[in-house]
């Protein structure tokens, strides 16, 4: 392999800023040096890419996504290798997918279901979570050896009835065993029981239109699974991470247990940061794009969204990248909301509505680096080889022009999905060239990656619990 130089750039991570360059050797970062120093004039190497003008950050960590990802009676619209290739044009170098257990079948089954999925056709590297659809003695005993050879985080859900939802006893059970083994347990926190009930009532007063998702998914019902989960987690001595957190109120629910000092942690997603119910009720149907859960909520939300980002009591911004096509997937559910697949796209598109919030004054440069990368990688078990550009560290590494503006739509997004939910917004900010452990990927908004070139990646347990 050859030795890459970067030079010209400004270095940017979740810890410093610093003019620099960057050296390449064997896939890796081999050093970091002051541009004004002595070192930097020695430094040579079989290429020289110029940053001049440019930010040289970490790939981003999408530490949530669902390719090729089983729901409502079809799958999400991206498979493993469209995906990872819409990841990578929007700088994000990392995926930790979810590997779904079929009910009454053992996580091993799942597991190895997701390995062949992903097998050779990741254009980055990639990792798993577990979904525990069907928590019992055998079930539990195996988390302990996933657990063991790098799949570290178990989710569980409180909704979806009859699909992946587990009672509280489950739950209870599960973060017993994550708190013994090291593992991390995901949430995802709505009452599914009540959600159900309000479904039924809606559907039956004729309410069928896609804002009427939003409506009976309701925040104080995101707040409440919220407040249960914390509770069951500190029962059981367990560390809980809360998947896609978009109310206000169960942004109060974390701050609170995190008060606490307790190991509680939270994410949030691009959609419930710049979307709102406005996008729910868009006409012609036009709304099904925008069904995911938890929901998206009336805009004064998006306030305790950004301040929790800034106070670090949500840490990390994912995805939950699940996309369907608005032709022939979101239409499944024309005159019943409750069959609109949930999900939506978002892969390629995170680093740069995160940009732009540096641009509007929300986020700090370091900060935008620290939610994208740096904390997703230490979350999951990834830091530093992945989340940051230090010498050792694969050498992930995005060149940023953060002048640049682009025009988000879907005639130009890689993702494999025939609408953008961020259709005509104008952002600053673009990737121009993306290196995978050193090899380009992206070079100068040109394609020269390649299916296969991910690799699976084990992770250790997450890095912020003693």
């Amino acid at each position: 392999m050859t030795s890459t130089l970067i030079t010209g750039g400004l270095v940017v991570t979740a810890a410093d800023e610093v003019a620099a360059d960057v050296l390449i050797e064997g896939g890796r970062i081999a050093a970091v040096v002051d541009r004004h120093s002595t070192v930097a004039a020695s430094l040579t190497a079989d290429r020289t890419l110029d940053a001049t003008g440019l930010y040289v950050i970490p790939g981003g960590v999408d530490g949530h996504t669902h390719m090729d990802f089983p729901f409502g009676g079809t799958f999400s619209s991206d498979d493993f290798e469209t995906g990872t290739r819409a990841a990578a044009w929007g700088g994000t170098t990392t995926i930790v997918d979810f590997a779904v257990q079929t009910r009454g079948r053992a996580l091993r089954e799942g597991l190895d279901r997701w390995h062949a999925k992903a097998d050779g056709r990741c254009a980055v590297d990639y990792a798993f979570h577990m979904i525990l659809s069907d928590v019992n003695d055998g079930t539990l005993r195996e988390m302990d050896a996933l657990v063991a050879e790098g799949v570290t985080s178990f989710k569980l859900f409180m909704a979806y009835p009859g699909v992946f939802y587990s009672d509280d006893g489950q739950i209870l059970r599960a973060m017993q065993r994550t708190a013994g083994n090291g593992g991390l347990a995901m949430v995802h926190a709505e009452n599914g029981i009540a959600i159900d009930v309000l479904v039924e009532q809606a559907l039956a007063a004729g309410r069928t239109d896609p804002r009427h998702h939003g409506e009976v998914r309701k925040a104080l019902l995101e707040a409440e699974a919220t407040h249960r989960a914390i509770q069951l987690a500190r029962v059981a001595g367990s560390p809980l991470y809360v998947v896609h957190v978009s109310a206000r109120e169960a942004v109060e629910q974390l701050a609170a247990a995190r008060a606490l000092d307790l190991p509680v942690f939270g994410e949030t997603c691009p959609q419930y940061l710049y979307l709102s119910t406005d996008n729910l009720a868009e006409p012609d149907f036009g709304g099904a794009k925008y069904v995911c859960s938890t929901p998206l909520r009336p805009r004064e939300h998006q306030a305790a969204l950004w301040r929790a980002l800034r106070t670090d009591d949500l840490q990390v911004v994912s995805t939950d990248h699940c996309p369907f096509c608005f032709t022939g997937q979101k239409d499944l559910g024309r005159g019943d909301f409750s069959k609109i697949p949930n999900g939506m796209p978002g892969v390629e598109h995170r680093m740069d509505l995160l940009h732009q919030a540096v641009v509007d004054g929300h986020l700090t440069r370091r900060r935008w680096i620290d939610l994208a990368c740096a904390t997703p990688a230490r979350m999951f078990g990834l830091y530093p080889q992945k989340g940051t550009l230090a010498p050792g560290s694969d050498a992930d590494v995005v060149l940023y022009d953060p002048h640049a503006e682009q025009t988000l739509s879907a005639e130009t997004h890689h993702m494999n999905v025939d609408y953008s939910a961020y259709e005509g917004r104008t952002v600053t900010g673009q990737v121009v060239t993306v290196l995978s452990r050193g090899e380009t990927v992206l070079d100068r908004r040109t394609w020269v990656g390649r299916a296969g070139h991910g690799r699976y990646v084990p992770r250790g347990v997450c890095q912020f619990l003693d």
